[in-house]
């Protein structure tokens, strides 16, 4: 530690010292994987380490209770992205031979794949439904409209924040 480390930092570090351990063993017994855990754990705390920075010091009354709560939706974003590859790599796999890509373009695909997720989940569950309607099931927005129980013009303002973000993550 040097010596001119504010107060909140050296919050920080201690609850990583004093919590880290438990968390990767939590995360273990939940995925009875060790080297995910190990990763999973570091994700934890990467995202507690954003959260102190917008936020300041947390002042974290119960911090195992925190640091769960995080995990919990590192540990589902974890398997939503499995949960995304196995679909992609089942999708390849009844394609003929002729068609098959490259390892290296199957990983791209599952980049960009992951990208579109972690976008799709800034939104909120309305608008990224209505999205997902009029672009994965062809709807019309009357049609999302009646689906979503809200007028057309709501479903047109839906999907213009889900395009105007989509063009904020490309550029």
């Amino acid at each position: 530690m040097s010596p001119v480390e504010s107060a909140e930092q050296r919050g920080l570090h201690a609850l990583y010292r004093d919590h880290h351990g438990w968390l990767q063993n939590w995360l273990r017994k939940k995925l009875n994987n060790t080297f995910e855990a190990a990763d999973l754990a570091q994700d934890t705390f990467v995202r507690v380490l954003g959260a102190w920075r917008k936020q300041g010091d947390l002042q974290l009354r119960e911090p195992r209770a925190y640091l769960t709560s995080v995990a919990g939706r590192v540990l589902l974003n974890h398997w939503r992205r499995l949960s995304l590859e196995q679909a992609y790599l089942e999708a390849l796999a009844g394609q003929p031979e002729a068609l098959s890509r490259s390892p290296e373009a199957r990983l791209l695909v599952l980049e960009a794949l992951h990208e579109i997720d972690a976008l799709l989940d800034t939104l909120s569950p309305k608008v990224r439904t209505a999205f997902l309607y009029a672009q994965l099931e062809g709807l019309t927005y009357a049609e999302i409209a009646v689906r979503l129980g809200v007028s057309e013009r709501t479903i047109k303002r839906y999907i213009a924040t889900a395009y105007e973000e989509c063009l904020l993550a490309m550029a």
